[in-house]
């Protein structure tokens, strides 16, 4: 990443992310979550119900949508863009692979709530909004092929052979767009990793990232408590440990 984000602390690039912690409390499903629509909600709930069926029998989730080697890709980036430290576990250990892997059997993933339709002009300003025919389960398969055949003719390997520096430096090329990909730009594919890796890190467990609540516990975030509001201008620390949708307890 940026020289400036790679030398703040873990915690305060995470402590940055956490605009986007209330609407994933109540909603969870990636961008544009505040506008779901009753289909995108039964969808949803259906895909929680069918969840215990996919995971092996040491609680490892069996990716749905992921092929094998762009699994391998989703786990080896993840990890190395909240990394595990001396702060507690990272992205990987708080199975924000399964989230992505779930949010691409999500009517988010298939754009089904977003206006898609044409002309597309990639070349105008950013500020006219999204301008690609690109959905996001599309820009996840195109995405990791092209980062692996970039780190291929870079060096030889794809991207989770790489070592941990060497993974840095790709994804801050990926992030600056610097990284020639062919079938869309490598600044896009890297925008939609990072914040659905954010997403999953924050979400509520109940939508398979942030297990045990690590991320509400690194940032001292209550979660879905009933009434917090009375802590809120005391300027002291939150003392009670985050409550998940679920009733779970960290």
């Amino acid at each position: 990443m940026s020289g400036e984000k790679t030398n703040n602390s873990r915690r305060d690039f995470l402590v940055k992310s956490m605009t986007i912690i209330p609407a994933l409390v109540v909603g969870g499903s990636g961008v544009g979550t505040l506008g779901l629509v009753e289909n995108a909600n039964a969808a949803e709930s259906k895909a929680h119900a069918d969840t215990a069926a996919k995971k092996t029998a040491d609680n490892e989730w069996i990716p749905q949508f992921f092929n094998a080697d762009e699994w391998t890709f989703i786990k080896a980036a993840v990890a190395r863009l909240i990394p595990a430290d001396e702060h507690g576990p990272g992205a990987l250990e708080a199975g924000v692979p399964e989230f992505i892997d779930r949010q691409m059997n999500m009517p988010y993933a298939t754009g089904s709530i977003w206006y898609m339709q044409g002309p597309f002009n990639p070349d105008v300003p950013k500020e006219m909004g999204y301008q690609l025919p690109l959905v996001p389960k599309q820009i996840y398969n195109l995405g990791i092929v092209e980062a692996n055949d970039w780190c291929r003719q870079q060096y030889g390997k794809p991207f989770a052979e790489l070592d941990a520096a060497k993974q840095d430096a790709v994804l801050g090329q990926f992030e600056s767009g610097s990284a020639s990909f062919k079938q869309l730009p490598s600044s896009l594919f890297f925008s939609y990793l990072l914040q659905n890796t954010r997403e999953g890190f924050f979400s509520d467990p109940i939508h398979g990232g942030n297990k045990g609540m690590v991320g509400w516990t690194l940032i001292n975030f209550p979660g879905a408590r009933a009434d917090f509001m009375d802590w809120v201008e005391r300027g002291e620390r939150y003392p009670f440990p985050p409550v998940s949708i679920s009733g779970e307890r960290a």
